[in-house]
């Protein structure tokens, strides 16, 4: 008997703690559930109708200024988009007013100079495809570019010591990456001794 009375003690305080735990977990599932409807209900309101909190904001920045008959004339506030006539009797009141609006407005404000944005200079390089001490070869190496849709010249140079060299050279090219890929198309036909010059 004192077995009986004692499961039934251990199954009592066993059962009350999970009562209070699915207590909570249902109070927990139940604000989780309220706040999605509450989500769920201003998502469709706006999506529905946006333009109904635009429109409430707009009536209360269009709303009459109303007069109060309690104070004087001359303490009566004029909105701030009014412009302030000259020789008035709010004169005294709004000159701080008429000074800010007469600093800021277009005339005297001067515009930024537009700073152009220097370009980059590129460099100018050529590349030189050969110098030969005879002009018939440089002459078939210029011909041989030409079948290519290369423009080169012949430039005429005097080496001390050794005469005149006549070097086939291609150019101007503006920047590194024109003379790159002049470079890799010459190798690409068979001059692999092409030489870049920065001018």
């Amino acid at each position: 008997m004192s077995r009986n009375a004692r499961g039934s003690t251990q199954s009592k305080s066993g059962g009350s703690g999970g009562k209070g735990g699915s207590l909570f977990a249902g109070v927990l599932v139940g604000m989780v559930l309220g706040l999605i409807v509450a989500g769920g209900v201003a998502w469709y309101i706006l999506k529905k109708n946006p333009e109904s909190f635009e429109a409430k904001e707009r009536r209360e920045e269009t709303k009459p200024v109303v007069e109060s008959k309690a104070l004087p004339p001359v303490a009566k506030m004029a909105p701030a988009s009014a412009p302030v006539a000259a020789g008035t009797d709010d004169k005294q009141h709004f000159e701080f007013y008429k000074v800010l609006t007469d600093g800021a407005s277009p005339k005297n404000r001067t515009a930024p100079k537009e700073t152009k944005p220097a370009a980059p200079t590129l460099e100018i390089y050529y590349v030189q495809a050969g110098s030969f001490p005879n002009q018939n070869d440089a002459e078939k190496l210029k011909a041989k570019l030409a079948l290519l849709g290369m423009e080169a010249t012949l430039q005429p140079a005097a080496i001390p010591n050794k005469g005149t060299y006549y070097r086939v050279r291609l150019g101007p090219l503006k920047g590194a990456d024109e003379m790159n890929k002049t470079l890799a198309s010459l190798k690409q036909n068979g001059v692999v001794n092409a030489t870049s010059i920065k001018a």
